[in-house]
């Protein structure tokens, strides 16, 4: 009996025995895996602290050394030392070895040090299975188009790398598993839209994610003090994208409704506690609606952006008394909800709780812009007056609209208004707010979006971090709840032209936000990019509950549920299924007539116990055939002459090869 090869370890003692040419990697798997894992990492290396990337790929070009140049591994102590050191830096790091951040890098670092152990079968077989897992990280911090396609061409490589593991011994080059694995993932690309269009979508994701899984989510905070957007506009992310229904409204009712503030401590403006109302907020709407939909872009909140006046909910969404749009839960995926809006309107009575915090102020606050507002009630105490003095105020004083506005002391309104005259929006809505309340006029802050940029591409607009915005609304007896936006009345560009417009220091914007220059090609090209971004978001990230049965009843399939789509896509899946198997079983078959043909033929005849030799023509195998089968003796031999015939002869007329496929078709051996 032959004795199977046996290695040992590269550690002076010896360890445990592994049979060579049962399980030990090949040089070309091992590398082959290494290669794969890096990849499936290397989107992480945005989100790694600084050490963790250059350890990675410090352990995994160890472990390609010690395969290519056929090297013993590290001993034991080595490894436990590498991965003690590992988990005390993610720790460090951290504070934690539980949530998104830490877990992630924990998973990766762990997976470079069974990389360096790694020698059998076995172990390959679990380093695929995290690479895959590394895959599957990378979307919880990315899902855009270009990470998607990265990360289909990552999997192919790992299914490479699983065929070479459990084929090594073969003699396969990475052409054949390549080929190979492209073949899988094109056969299971039509099983994976069946299943994303037609499994049932549920409210809500199906397991939590950890808290720290949605920080670094950008957008408006719910509270606002002086710098709150001025820092927050300096980024050029998208907010949200709007696609309307008719014409895109003018840029003087492109006013996002978002957080409404109305508690003020002296510097600092805090919305109110309040929960969506059970019954209809009553307005009275004044014109014809607008009507659109929102694809908002994860922020962990849990507030809806919406044109002045809304009037219709989305799902599982509320408004409250203040007209603001609260969903059920944060929103922490891509959001597509549709809105309708009245651009003109009245809004109802005001209550006392209302009247009482829209005029609350602190007592020891801001005394001068207390004394002015006070002033100008002494000489004219109708609302509609004061808020034209105060915005004749900013008009005509010297007051200046700039990104970089000095920094205010204790008392933020006076030093503003007496002072420094330089501000953003937060600035110039938080003075007016407050002149209006210390002259007896109900007001109150409003944050969220002015203005967009449109995309004609694609007919929509892009509402970016940087058209931010912050304005007043005061309450008009006559009218409601009016907006007033004293940003207007220092910078009319601002309302009309956005934020590159109106500001004289562009090189404080974002790329994306300026306009002309040596770089309006890349500008128009962003544009283009984003065209296919919003058909990624609306068509695949957006795809929950309420997009699955809309394009499926737009499909004709009328009020879906979850019985009718489990039924369809069962359905669907098995006619894949047949699909696939007549296409195996046609690719088997010769391509040429004649041959498909005598192979039906040869076929029956094996079931019955008589197959062909490889060392027989047709005619001997006829004649066999038929001197063990006499009954059909003579079927048989005509068959095997008119093969001998077309396969040889010098043409093969299309009667006769017809003639053949009807004898074979008829044939019962």
């Amino acid at each position: 009996m032959k004795l199977p090869l046996w290695r040992r370890s590269g550690t002076s003692r010896p360890t445990t025995l592994v049979p060579v040419e049962e399980s030990l990697l090949t040089r070309t798997a091992l590398l082959w895996l290494t290669l794969t894992l890096t990849l499936a990492a290397a989107p992480h290396a945005r989100e790694f602290p600084v050490w963790l990337a250059p350890a990675f790929i410090v352990i995994a070009g160890w472990r390609g050394f010690i395969a290519f140049y056929n090297r013993p591994l590290p001993p034991r102590w080595i490894l436990l030392t590498l991965a003690l050191l590992a988990a005390a830096g993610v720790l460090a790091t951290y504070k934690s070895l539980l949530g998104r951040d830490p877990g992630v890098a924990l998973l990766t670092v762990m997976t470079a040090c069974k990389l360096l152990e790694t020698r059998g079968l076995r172990d390959g077989v679990v380093l695929v299975f995290l690479g895959y897992l590394l895959v599957m990280s990378n979307l919880l911090f990315s899902q855009e188009m270009p990470m998607v396609a990265y990360l289909l061409v990552v999997v192919t490589l790992m299914l490479v790398s699983q065929m070479l593991i459990h084929r090594q011994h073969a003699g396969l080059t990475a052409f054949a598993p390549l080929r190979l694995a492209g073949k899988m993932v094109l056969v299971a690309i039509p099983v994976m839209l069946v299943l994303f269009v037609l499994f049932p979508r549920i409210p809500g994701p199906l397991w939590g994610l950890p808290r720290d899984a949605y920080k670094g989510r950008t957008g408006l905070s719910g509270e606002m003090e002086p710098g709150t957007i001025s820092q927050l506009i300096q980024s050029g992310e998208v907010a949200f994208r709007v696609r309307f229904t008719g014409p895109i409204p003018p840029p003087a009712q492109r006013y996002w409704r978002g957080p409404v503030l109305w508690n003020f401590d002296g510097r600092r403006w805090t919305p109110r506690d309040e929960l969506p109302s059970p019954t209809p907020i009553p307005f009275a709407a004044e014109g014809s609606a607008v009507d659109y939909a929102v694809l908002l872009e994860p922020s962990n909140r849990r507030w809806l952006f919406a044109l002045d006046l809304p009037a219709s909910l989305p799902p599982r969404a509320g408004m409250t008394r203040s007209f603001q749009l609260l969903r059920d839960q944060p929103v922490n995926e891509v959001y597509r909800y549709e809105v309708r809006s009245y651009p003109q309107y009245r809004t109802g009575e005001l209550t006392d709780a209302e009247k009482f915090v829209g005029l609350r102020l602190p007592s020891w606050s801001n005394p001068r812009a207390r004394q002015l507002a006070e002033e100008w009630h002494a000489r004219d105490p109708r609302p509609e007056a004061l808020v034209a003095t105060a915005l004749t105020l900013f008009r005509e004083q010297p007051f200046e609209y700039t990104l970089t506005p000095p920094l205010l002391g204790f008392h933020s309104i006076d030093e503003f208004l007496f002072r420094t005259r330089q501000g953003f929006c937060e600035h110039y809505a938080s003075a007016f707010v407050f002149l209006m309340r210390a002259a007896g006029v109900p007001a109150r802050v409003m944050t969220g979006y002015q203005g967009g940029e449109r995309n004609a591409l694609g007919e929509y607009l892009i509402v970016r971090q940087s058209d931010a915005h912050a304005w007043a609304e005061v309450w008009l007896a006559e009218r409601g709840w009016v907006r007033i936006d004293p940003t207007g009345a220092v910078s009319p560009d601002r309302v009309q032209q956005g934020l590159f417009g109106a500001l004289p220091e562009a090189e404080g914007l974002p790329f994306l936000v300026r306009r002309g220059g040596d770089y309006q090609w890349v500008w128009q090209l962003a544009l283009v990019w984003d065209g296919l971004n919003i058909r990624w978001n609306e068509w695949v990230l957006a795809y929950g509950t309420d997009r699955q049965k809309e394009f499926l009843s737009g499909l004709g399939f009328g009020p879906v549920d979850w019985w009718e789509m489990t039924v369809a896509m069962i359905g669907m899946l098995s006619g894949l299924g047949v699909i696939f198997l007549v296409w195996r079983w046609r690719s088997r078959l010769p391509p040429d007539p004649v041959a498909r043909a005598w192979q039906r033929f040869c076929t029956r005849l094996a079931r019955r116990g008589l197959p062909r030799g490889p060392h027989e023509g047709p005619l001997d195998f006829t004649e066999r055939a038929a001197a063990q089968r006499p009954e059909r003796a003579e079927s048989i031999r005509e068959i095997g002459k008119l093969y001998a015939r077309l396969r040889y002869g010098a043409s093969a007329p299309s009667a006769e090869v017809r003639r053949l496929q009807q004898l074979t078709w008829r044939f019962r051996a």
